[in-house]
């Protein structure tokens, strides 16, 4: 008899119980009986005929005992049923009974209130093809309750396995024992009816706990259960009077002897009591009281043996939560100090209420499980008493107020709760809120500040007098620059010291520009080019660096006793091991600010990259990062890690949208649209012959050989997709007619400029701008091509040369033009090739959809359909949002795919 996934199965009782059958059909079974069974279909229940095959119980029990994993819902929900009544009966929960036609039988009984619950659950858990069979002789579908069934089959199975010559002895008679149907003989039959007369005034087995001074011990009793307040101990039963015993029912010493032997069974230690002619109390240790607590009084109950605790007698389990000893300054105190050392404690609770110092140093150096503590005795966990007596460490102050920022610290592996001191708990609280106390615009500050942009100012105050670092994530276009100087004025009026600004070296003039016209008093210096120097530097002063200065000249900027140092577009140092990175940590400073767009443009570790240096240590080492909480995110999407980054981050990141409610409303609509255009003849050719050829290599390719075999694959498809001579590399030749992309982009243009507007057009690849470049040239339409290799001074004029609109079309590198322009000229933005990084192509965009910009902006982006542009387009939509949730995108993900995955979708065609 084989079971697979089609078979299905219902029982169907008889008289006497053990002669049911299991009915079986399905697929794979070969059925010679028809029945009728009412099985749902069409959104309601009808009689159905199936042919099945009949299983008797006795030989069903051993393969139902063990069925496959991957049966049918009917046939393990049978398996679980079928396991329990094996258990009951080896148990002893049997009773003889006689069936309604006066035949002997085995019956499961009694059950107690578990296992009442168990039949209960076993019958919720019968789908409707296992309860299938209606009820015979009625006109309308009724049908056998799931319980009826359960219990049926616990009956039939008793009344298989309890069959043998011996079951006579203590039975009735030789009905209890026959394999074939007998009927009860008379003396049977009156036998058995007086047993069921009795069954009402029976004893139930009691063990009562009680404890004297640092001993306990197990009290035997018994309970009547005709008059459950009738309860007498062991120690008295067997001098009982013989009217006491009546109540209790006839024979109850002998019960209660039975009743140790069936208890014992289930819990050993009980056995210990068999020994004694006269059984009246159980020595208990520890480890047997503790037992109790937990399974042993439920396995007791199952043999029938009730275990009674005394009220008060137990205060319950002490509750244990991390903490530490010394908190850190008040909110109206000095900043915080991160790198400060706490003492780790333990704070004990008991029943609501702490335990004092002197209380949690007794439980430390207890010996035993249980323990006498306020009156009562305490259960204490041994994995708690380990850590408790292991030597106490320390934590930083970030570790500190990451922990009460989560509500958990990580203790020996495990996570556990943490309560903060008072202090350290309201600047959490604090942080949580992000509330700061309304600003006034600082003197000095020729500008007005909007509301958000004020209300970022506050934060930033208030961040940075805790010292506690910030990074100010805004989109590109809300003015994170303007706030930035706003906060050096008010630092400034603190006498806080001079600023030190990091940028990218095309950002340097800007930078300047923007101090000279909102806060032209204060004095900048440019630290870049021959001859820099920091000689007679202000205390108000601002100093603007490049990160390659930074690199080449840390000491000198280190000796400054910087009151704050700003790192603009902070994803330069996103690369924590970056030779960029490891200096600007090395830069001393009593505040820290990191302005960026994009905090999370591929990877978490990057958002760890940038916290780390405004607010050192907060999200721990990185390999710890990386292993306990990036994997876990970018591979397993775990929502319970994610959101423990995101509380731990969001106090100390400010991120706001052009999109969000109150914050830029004055900016017009920006529409996004999506171009699909065909391939040519030549472009389809080169694509199919660079999959196969590549597809091919990349088979036989492993580990990083595979990895950058398909990020060159990658690479020239995206190639062919612009041009076939962006990927021919081909600097002279015909352009016209042999790119799709091309052609659109040609039409696009035209529109554009009819209309006397002006255009960003984006690529990733500068030679692919060179070619647009010539092209455009060929037709006599004035461009400017900003890349890489573009100076600050020539940058600023085609800046200036764009924004007056003498240059109507501006093509742009996206490493070079993504991020620090100012292009509100332009309505229309054209991305003529994909980044496939949702965050770095919205930057740019924000070029010309920014504060200032006061005309609809329409954003293009072409794509090559049935390429691997169209596939990847779509999944870009879906990871749009991830950055949201600390989780980046790009391109690795591809570089990840199995190679029939990757075949599919850099494979040429719809669909």
């Amino acid at each position: 008899m084989e079971f697979d996934q089609t078979t299905q199965a219902t029982y169907l009782p008889s008289d006497p119980p053990r002669e049911g059958v299991l009915a079986l059909w399905g697929d794979e079974i070969e059925g010679d009986t028809p029945i009728q069974l009412v099985l749902p279909g069409g959104g309601k229940f009808a009689r159905t005929e199936v042919v099945a095959r009949l299983i008797p119980l006795a030989t069903a029990i051993p393969r139902l005992l063990v069925v496959p994993d991957d049966t049918s819902p009917a046939l393990a929900a049978w398996s679980a049923v079928v396991n329990a009544g094996v258990n009951l009966v080896a148990r002893g929960r049997l009773r003889p009974a006689s069936t309604p036609s006066g035949l002997g039988t085995w019956r499961v009984g009694p059950l107690d209130a578990a296992d009442e619950e168990l039949l209960r659950g076993l019958a919720a858990a019968l789908p409707p093809e296992a309860h299938a069979l209606p009820l015979s002789g009625v006109k309308r579908i009724r049908l056998h309750s799931p319980e009826s069934l359960v219990r049926a089959v616990w009956d039939a199975a008793a009344d298989v396995l309890v069959r043998s010559p011996a079951a006579a002895v203590g039975s009735g008679g030789a009905a209890f024992a026959e394999s074939q149907p007998t009927l009860l003989d008379p003396d049977g039959a009156a036998w058995l009816a007086e047993l069921e007369a009795r069954r009402p005034d029976g004893a139930q087995l009691l063990l009562r706990i009680e404890a004297n001074d640092e001993e306990f011990a197990g009290v035997l009793a018994v309970r009547s259960t005709l008059e459950p307040s009738l309860v007498v101990e062991a120690a008295t039963l067997w001098d009982a009077p013989e009217a006491v015993l009546h109540r209790l029912g006839d024979q109850v010493e002998t019960q209660l002897l039975l009743g140790l032997r069936r208890g014992a069974r289930a819990w050993p230690p009980l056995a210990r009591v068999l020994s004694e002619p006269a059984p009246t109390t159980l020595p208990l240790s520890d480890d047997d009281v503790v037992d109790l607590l937990g399974s042993g009084a439920r396995d007791l109950g199952g043999a029938g043996i009730e275990v009674m605790w005394p009220k008060d007698l137990f205060a319950g389990e002490v509750r244990a939560k991390a903490s530490v000893t010394q908190a850190p300054a008040s909110e109206s105190g000095p900043a915080f100090p991160l790198n400060g050392l706490l003492e780790f404690r333990w704070r004990l609770s008991l029943g609501g209420s702490e335990l004092t110092d002197e209380e949690v140093a007794a439980l430390a150096e207890a010996k035993r499980p249980l323990v006498r503590l306020r009156g009562q005795w305490v259960k204490l966990d041994p994995a708690l008493l380990a850590r408790m007596r292991a030597r106490r460490s320390r934590l930083t102050g970030a570790e500190a107020l990451a922990a009460a920022l989560t509500g958990e610290l990580e203790v020996d592996g495990e996570r556990v709760e943490f309560a903060p001191q008072p202090a350290l708990s309201g600047l959490a609280e604090r942080l949580r809120e992000r509330d700061p106390a309304p600003v006034e615009e600082p003197a000095g500050l020729t500008a007005t500040l909007r509301p958000y942009q004020r209300a970022g100012l506050g934060w930033l105050i208030a961040m940075t007098e805790l010292g506690l670092g910030a990074c100010l994530a805004d989109d590109m276009g809300l003015g994170k620059t303007i706030q930035l100087i706003a906060l050096h004025l008010h630092r400034r009026a603190q006498a806080a010291g001079p600023t030190l600004v990091l940028c990218p070296t095309s950002l340097l003039g800007n930078w300047e520009r923007e101090f000279g016209k909102f806060a032209p008093d204060v004095p900048v210096r440019r630290f870049h080019g021959g001859g820099r120097h920091l000689d007679d530097l202000a205390p108000d002063e601002v100093v603007l660096a490049t990160y390659g200065v930074l690199r080449r000249d840390r000491e000198l900027l280190s000796e400054v006793d910087w009151g704050m140092v700003a790192a603009d577009e902070a994803q330069h140092v996103k690369n924590p091991l970056s030779a960029t990175a490891k200096e600007l940590r090395q830069v001393p400073a009593a505040a820290r600010v990191a302005l960026t767009g994009t905090p999370v443009e591929n990877r978490l570790t990057e958002l760890w990259s940038l916290l780390d240096w405004t607010t050192p240590g907060l999200l721990g080492p990185l390999e710890k990062f990386r292993r306990t909480v990036a994997r876990p995110i970018e591979r397993d999407r775990d929502e319970t890690v994610t959101g423990r980054l995101a509380a731990t981050v969001r106090p100390f990141l400010l991120r706001r949208r052009k999109t969000d409610p109150d914050i830029a409303p004055e900016l017009p609509r920006k529409t996004e649209t999506d171009r699909y255009v065909p391939l040519t003849a030549e472009q389809t050719t080169l694509y199919e012959a660079v999959v196969r050829e590549n597809l091919a290599q990349i088979r036989e390719a492993q580990g990083v050989q595979r990895r950058g075999q398909v990020l060159k694959l990658l690479t020239e498809l995206k190639q062919i997709c612009n041009h076939p001579a962006h990927y021919l590399k081909e600097s002279t030749g015909v352009l016209s007619g042999r790119s799709g992309k091309l052609a659109a982009f040609e039409e696009l243009l035209d529109v554009i400029l009819d209309e006397g507007e002006s255009v960003l057009v984006f690529s990733q690849y500068v030679r692919l701008c060179r070619l647009l470049e010539r092209r455009l040239a060929e037709r006599g339409l004035p461009t400017a091509l900003l890349s890489g290799e573009v100076g600050p001074n020539q940058r600023d004029e085609m800046v200036a040369a764009f924004q007056s609109g003498e240059v109507p079309v501006f093509l742009l590198s996206l490493k070079a033009g993504g991020v620090g322009l100012n292009l509100t000229q332009a309505t229309h933005v054209i991305h003529y090739d994909r980044w496939w990084n949702p965050a770095v192509e919205d930057q740019a965009t924000d070029r010309a959809y920014r504060i200032g910009q006061d005309r609809p902006v329409q954003v293009h982006r072409l794509i090559a359909e049935g390429t691997l542009e169209e596939r990847v387009a779509a999944v870009l939509e879906t990871k749009r949002g991830l950055a949201d949730a600390v989780v980046g995108a790009g391109e690795d993900w591809i570089t990840e795919l199995s190679d029939d995955q990757l075949a599919d979708l850099v494979r040429l065609g719809s669909g």
